[in-house]
């Protein structure tokens, strides 16, 4: 079991990362990765999201949902319970953390659209974990975006130095420093195979 769980959680960070893989989430990427602060504070923000969602959709769907033959009601479902924990967050954060709360700005309600968090709920009902695998997902998950946005927010610093030919500045040269970042997380597929076995 604890393998399986280890594999879980490794496989969502570096081979089946949601950013650089699945291309969820790539709103925030792009648009919060220019500065360190705000995208690590992002990061945090979207994985614990992503994990308290876990907690709570993850049993709505298998003993309120499935039993009532209400499976197909799971996509409403999921957005509303994420749309109420970004807002108990966004109080949190605007309460007792402000400076982070204005760096995130647009960015924090965008989290209720984020498609990572949705994405992250309902591959959990898909694949057919358990209520801990599901959560070892969600985190790993969370920690893959975090790593995502870390390094492409270091990428994006030594942009902002480069001199780029004049058709790529701006969003284009952006667009590819991110292929690039996502082309070399693909070499993780294997080890982690090679590791775990799966």
């Amino acid at each position: 079991m604890a393998v399986k769980l280890a594999a879980i959680f490794f496989s969502m960070i570096f081979v089946d990362n949601y950013v650089l893989s699945k291309f969820l989430g790539i709103c925030p990427f792009l648009g919060v990765s220019k500065k360190l602060n705000s995208a690590v504070g992002m990061s945090v923000a979207v994985t614990v999201v992503m994990v308290i969602a876990t907690a709570a959709t993850w049993p709505i769907y298998h003993y309120i949902l499935v039993p009532n033959e209400l499976e197909y009601m799971q996509t409403i479902v999921f957005i509303l319970i994420i749309a109420v924990l970004v807002q108990l967050l966004e109080t949190v954060l605007k309460k007792f953390l402000p400076p982070l709360y204005a760096a995130l700005g647009v960015y924090l309600p965008l989290i209720t659209t984020n498609c990572a968090i949705l994405g992250v709920t309902i591959l959990n009902i898909d694949n057919g974990y358990n209520f801990a695998e599901a959560l070892v997902c969600s985190a790993g998950a969370g920690i893959g975006f975090l790593l995502a946005m870390v390094l492409f927010s270091g990428v994006r610093s030594r942009i902002e130095e480069a001199k780029p030919p004049k058709c790529f500045e701006g969003l284009p040269i952006t667009l590819v420093a991110a292929s690039l970042v996502s082309l070399s997380f693909m070499g993780f597929g294997g080890i982690i195979e090679a590791i775990f076995g799966v």
